[in-house]
Parts: C-alpha cells; structure tokens; sequence
C-alpha cells in the first residue's frame, strides 16, 4: 500500500521543467510596458514638434539656398544669399544691436530676478500679490504688453512723458531718438522677463535647507556673505536654465520691438528677427529672410551647446 501511495504522490507533483520559469520574463514585460506607455504619452508632442518646429526649420533652410519671394522658388542660388549677408551692412547693424539688447537686459533680468526672490522669498507682508503682479507680465500676451510700454513712453502721449512735461522737466524722445527708445524697449523687456526669473529662483531658494543659513549666521556670516557664498552657488542651476533662456528669448525679441518703435527711429531698435521680417514680409525676398533666420538659429543653439559643455564640465570637475 505503501508503494502504491508513493506511486500516487509521484505521479501527482511531476517536476517542472526549468526551461519553463524565465525569471527575466516579468523584467521584460514591465520595461515594455513602460517604454510603450512613455511613447504613448511622447508622441503627441513629437507630432506637434514635427509639424511646428522641425518641418518649418528644414524648409525655412531649402528656402535659404533658393530665390523665392513666397509665391514659389524660382531657381537654386546655392550659398548666395548667406554670400550677400556677409556683404549686408544692415544685417551686420542688426547683429549688433541683438548683441548690445542681449548683453543688457540677460544680465539685469537675472540679477532682478534673483534679487526679488530673495525679497519675496523673506516674511514680507503681501508677498503674494506682489508675486503675481511681478509675475503679471509674463500671463499678458506680448503685445498688449508692448502696448502698455507706448501708453508709458510715446513721446506725444506718453503718459511718462505728460507727468516730466507737467513738472516743468524736458520730455523723453521715445520715437524720435535712438538711445531713448532703444532704453524704452529694455525697460519694457525687463518687465516682462523679471517675473519669469524671480519665479524659477525662488523655487530654487525654497530648496535650500534653512539650516545652512543659520550655520553661517553662528559663525558670524553677514547677510552680505550669506548671499554671496550660499545663495548664489546653491541657485547654479537655476542661473544656467534662466541663462539660456534668456538669451534665446532676447535673440528672438519681435513684438516689443515691432510694436514699440518698429525698428525705428532709423534702424536704430533693428535686431535680426525684425530685420527678417522686413525682407520676409515687406519686400518679400523669403529667400534672404530663410537664411537670416537660419544665421539666428545657429547663434542660438552655438551658444547653448557652449553653455551646456561648460556647465557639464564644471560639474565634472567638482
């Protein structure tokens, strides 16, 4: 009986083959389900980038090496119009220009920024209106913002202009002197970008561990002190993506420009992006305002796979 039991029993629990237990196979089904679901959830984006950023971009760059006026390419130029930018006196005025906005307002807008997310980031009574007012500018479209800066410094009706002119002091000539009005459109442009900058710094200061600060205040770290050794390194991060940002956004600037003083007076406030509008759209040579765009492209993205590899780099060697 005994043995037939045994014979029972052995019959009933057969060995599993270990050819049939793949310890990795529910690895394997997770990672796809993952990757799945992460290309689920990216490929709307990539279809949207596809159709708005990258088929633009390329055809924008077939355009540079032809002559087409928008109704159609009439025929294969090669390099001729980047050979014609070399030779563009207004193109080079215009690059410069970009150069002087851009060396002005990024460093301001960052240290603005940086300065009022300190000060909003202390116990100060109504922070949160003064952060959303700060804030305002950036939820405006760019327009009406630029719109706000003519009711603030037209030279005819101006509303700057109208209280200097009731308190006996001489008015600002806001469209009929360069300087003046290329002043007028950095203060609008501070403005606008500040918000922006206090915003990403303050989320950065909120991540330092208050204790740091009151270590520095037992050792006797004046305010002064403390900023400069805790504060301002511990936002590193902060300051490389606002960096970028910001010089982006300033090699792009258009309708504050455009709205403000279109260009003018003379060619005094013309940057590249306007200056390509005008070839683009006034005299219609897309053609020539294709390879301008491109030059603004190449700017842009050499300056921040510049930024990037330094910021790696010094991240490496720390």
């Amino acid at each position: 009986m005994s043995a037939g039991t045994s014979e029972r029993e052995g019959s009933a629990a057969p060995a599993t083959p270990a050819s049939t237990y793949a310890p990795g196979a529910g690895r394997s089904g997770k990672r796809f389900r993952s990757t799945t679901t992460a290309y689920g959830f990216l490929t709307p984006n990539l279809v949207l980038l596809g159709l708005f950023l990258f088929l633009p971009l390329g055809w924008a760059f077939l355009i540079s090496f032809q002559e087409s006026s928008g109704f159609g390419a009439s025929g294969w130029v090669g390099l001729d119009n980047y050979r014609r930018l070399i030779t563009d006196p207004t193109f080079w005025q215009s690059t410069a220009d970009t150069g002087v906005f851009t060396l002005i307002t990024v460093p301001l807008s960052l240290a603005l920024g940086l300065g009022l997310a300190v000060l909003m980031n202390s116990v100060l009574p109504g922070r949160r209106l003064f952060r959303t007012l700060i804030y305002l500018p950036m939820v405006i479209s760019g327009v009406a913002t630029a719109l706000i800066g003519v009711l603030l410094f037209d030279e005819a009706t101006g509303i700057i202009n109208k209280l200097l002119g009731a308190g006996g002091a001489d008015t600002v000539p806001g469209q009929s002197n360069g300087t003046a009005a290329f002043a007028s459109i950095i203060l609008v442009t501070l403005w606008i970008r500040v918000g922006f900058n206090m915003v990403i710094y303050l989320a950065g200061l909120q991540g330092i561990s208050p204790e740091l600060y009151e270590a520095a205040r037992l050792e006797g770290a004046n305010s002064w002190q403390q900023f400069r050794h805790i504060t301002v390194p511990l936002v590193g991060p902060s300051t490389f993506f606002l960096l970028i940002m910001d010089v982006i956004y300033s090699f792009q600037v258009f309708d504050t420009i455009f709205v403000m003083t279109g260009g003018g007076p003379g060619r005094s406030t013309s940057v590249l992006v306007t200056y390509a509008y005008e070839n683009g759209f006034v005299t219609r040579d897309q053609s020539y305002a294709a390879a301008i765009g491109i030059v603004i492209f190449l700017l842009t993205l050499i300056f921040t796979a510049v930024q990037w590899y330094g910021n790696r780099s010094r991240d490496t060697a720390g």
